[in-house]
């Protein structure tokens, strides 16, 4: 059975690969040129799902393809062929998230950043720092990701909220809302965690109507998808006191143009889409599970909805 890793780590999973299973055959480059050439005889792919897209515009097709992240966005654009299956990068995210996430809301809860100003300024800062303890976290998106953050918050004294597409029952949520919900859900949260997918219906949510819904004192922490957010309604909530602060990891257009004002808006640290990188041994892991159950005619971990978007 062939495989085509169409990855800019292609070396790394080529070894990681080879070792965890060592019966398949590996095709794999560095060169687009070549990687084209191998694409017509690998019914398989494993890779980032930009470059993948780009073996899809050329004509080539896999029966299978295991994306190595869990966004899919590339893969759904207008005109390519979507006739084959598709998964995406599940179950290897949740703990990074959760650490990212945990990590700026004690920076904003001790405030780590005003600490160091005070520093620069040689001001003894001697201001008591708050807790996690009996604070409200709105996780919008309750997924795979979404439900291990909330899981990683239940120990530190942490409400979790949510919002899915429809309401739920789901542990270890307090109330899982629709997206109808969320204008409710924000005006009593402390942290908004932004954590939805890109589709149709996530574009735009967080607006100037909504952030103006937000507690003065509350944190933005958007780590799903930059479109979700109307960049300069939140700018100009900052700016207005609708929010104390936001930390974007994901933007609309990444890099940011240097002219965008996020660069400079008040209360705003951008965190430059670091938040949850692919392990790829994990990956690897998750790639070989599935290609077993390919193999056996089994339900794959993660398989897209391509009328859905994810």
């Amino acid at each position: 059975m062939r495989v085509l890793i169409a990855e800019h780590d292609y070396a790394v999973y080529t070894d990681l690969l080879r070792k965890a299973a060592p019966d398949i055959e590996i095709l794999s480059s560095g060169d687009s040129a070549e990687l084209a050439k191998m694409a017509v005889d690998a019914p398989i792919w494993l890779g980032q799902p930009d470059l993948l897209a780009t073996l899809l515009r050329q004509g080539h097709a896999p029966q299978w393809a295991q994306s190595t992240w869990a966004g899919i966005t590339p893969l759904l654009a207008e005109g390519l062929n979507r006739n084959y299956r598709l998964t995406r990068a599940v179950g290897i995210f949740g703990q990074v998230m959760a650490e990212f996430v945990l990590t700026y809301m004690l920076v904003h809860e001790r405030e780590v950043l005003a600490r160091l100003v005070s520093q620069v300024e040689r001001k003894w800062d001697n201001r008591p720092g708050l807790s996690l303890a009996g604070r409200k976290a709105l996780i919008v998106g309750t997924g795979d990701i979404g439900v291990s953050v909330a899981q990683f918050l239940v120990p530190f004294g942490v409400q979790v909220y949510g919002v899915a597409s429809t309401s739920r029952t789901l542990a270890p949520f307090v109330e899982v809302g629709a997206l109808d919900d969320l204008p409710r859900l924000v005006a009593d949260a402390d942290f908004v965690i932004n954590l939805l997918p890109n589709t149709p219906q996530t574009h735009d949510i967080y607006d100037a109507k909504l952030f103006a819904q937000f507690k003065p004192s509350s944190l933005f922490i958007n780590v799903g998808r930059g479109v979700a957010v109307v960049d300069a309604d939140l700018v100009h909530a900052l700016k207005e006191g609708h929010l104390a602060g936001a930390v974007i990891d994901v933007c609309r257009q990444e890099p940011l143009p240097q002219r965008h004002p996020f660069w400079t808006a008040w209360g705003l640290l951008l965190t430059g889409h670091s938040s949850a990188p692919t392990s790829p041994p994990a990956m690897t892991r998750l790639f070989v599970e599935n290609l077993n159950a390919y193999v056996a005619g089994e339900a794959l971990r993660g398989e897209v909805d391509f009328a859905k978007g994810y």
